[in-house]
């Protein structure tokens, strides 16, 4: 088992904001990404912000986009379309989408409309 599955989602959420705002983007959009692959509105993400939920259990509780296989590309060196485990696939979905928010990337096309 990663680490990660059982880091709570709390301690990485801030890490994602200071890279989305650093590159001119908002913790809304943020919020909207997320909202998008799993499914939670803003009073869900926050009661898992809140409980300090683990990716585990953030996930589990997830109601999964079904266009999240639509997400392709590297993480970390590695193709997010070739993750073996479901859970750690989930997490580097999120990770590339907050990589495309981050880069510029149009949000219709983050969210594969």
């Amino acid at each position: 088992m990663s680490r990660i599955f059982t880091t709570s989602f709390a301690s990485v959420y801030p890490h994602y904001v200071a890279k989305v705002e650093r590159k001119d983007r908002t913790r809304a959009e943020l919020d909207q990404v997320i909202e998008w692959l799993t499914g939670f509105d803003e009073s869900a993400l926050g009661a898992h912000l809140a409980a300090g939920t683990s990716f585990e259990d953030f996930f589990a509780d997830a109601d999964l986009n079904p266009n999240a296989p639509l997400i392709t590309g590297v993480v970390c060196g590695i193709r997010v379309e070739n993750i073996e485990d479901p859970l750690m696939q989930k997490i580097r979905y999120l990770d590339k989408l907050v990589d495309e928010l981050a880069k510029g990337k149009a949000m219709v096309k983050i969210l594969r409309a």
